[in-house]
């Protein structure tokens, strides 16, 4: 008879199989021509996107830029960032995001391939910046993008900075990414990471939480693997000053600290502009 411990590592073999492939050629640049200006102008109306700073951003060459991350499973944040680096630097600039291997995986959203997302590991966050192209990471992932509501104004990557090692190996510079606004497009109450205990998903689907929201059209909303409608908050994007890691004395953690920092700034800044949640 199977132990537990073999059922479970099964289990997490099927759905880890199940993620496709980073392929960059997936990226397709005439679906986002095709595509760019009807979605930036739900974006400009629905979501009243203001979006900063771009000019910040190397205007050429692989970079790796780091973002907090808000908005459970229907960010909108990503969404808007896509669509205006997409418009300022043009669709042939070639730009990938990371995103949860269920998100990659979900049959419905295979159109986010077209736009360069491929899922979240070390393998395919290589991928991107050793071929020349720009890379966004939230390296807060599930823990910050599920944080309550009453936080939605906090950096937190839950301690995680890979990402600097992978600046550093590869050579490109960290610009920070600071938002503010995603986190109301729904009341966000419990990360929920007891619960992703109890249910082992943090085993099975490496999913550390399995938040508690208020979101429509559920009411209350367990997990959110099947999305939400975001509340038409007002989303505003920030890029910061580019951070060199290559040729650097800095530790990764004082690196990871000076991250921190500027994301922090920005998003304080950002926030004292608000007036109201969702309205902005």
């Amino acid at each position: 008879m199977p132990s537990v411990g073999g059922i479970l590592e099964w289990a997490r073999e099927q759905v880890v199989s199940r993620v496709p492939k980073a392929d960059l050629d997936e990226r397709d640049p005439d679906y986002i021509r095709d595509q760019l200006p009807g979605t930036w102008l739900l974006a400009s109306l629905y979501f009243r996107a203001d979006v900063r700073g771009l000019d910040r951003i190397p205007a050429e060459g692989p970079v790796l830029l780091v973002g907090n991350h808000s908005g459970g499973n229907v960010p909108p944040d990503t969404f808007v960032f896509t669509l205006a680096f997409c418009s300022y630097f043009g669709v042939e600039r070639p730009f990938y995001q990371l995103a949860h291997n269920l998100v990659v995986s979900a049959p419905p959203l295979g159109w986010l391939r077209k736009f360069g997302t491929v899922a979240a590991n070390h393998e395919n966050a290589r991928l991107a910046p050793e071929s020349g192209a720009a890379l966004l990471v939230y390296p807060g992932g599930d823990y910050e993008v599920f944080r309550p509501s009453w936080e939605r104004h906090k950096v937190d990557f839950g301690g995680r900075m890979g990402y600097v090692r992978l600046a550093r190996e590869a050579g490109v510079p960290i610009v920070p990414v600071a938002s503010v606004g995603g986190q109301e497009s729904a009341l966000f109450l419990n990360r929920g990471q007891w619960l992703a205990k109890l249910l082992m998903a943090d085993k099975l689907l490496r999913l550390k939480s399995i938040p508690i929201s208020l979101a429509l059209p559920w009411g209350i909303n367990i997990s959110d693997l099947a999305g939400h409608i975001p509340l038409p908050t007002k989303i505003v994007i920030e890029v910061q000053h580019p951070i060199r890691v290559d040729g650097s004395d800095l530790e990764d953690q004082a690196v990871h600290d000076k991250v921190l920092a500027s994301l922090q700034g920005g998003v304080d800044r950002l926030a004292a502009e608000r007036r109201f949640p969702v309205i902005g």
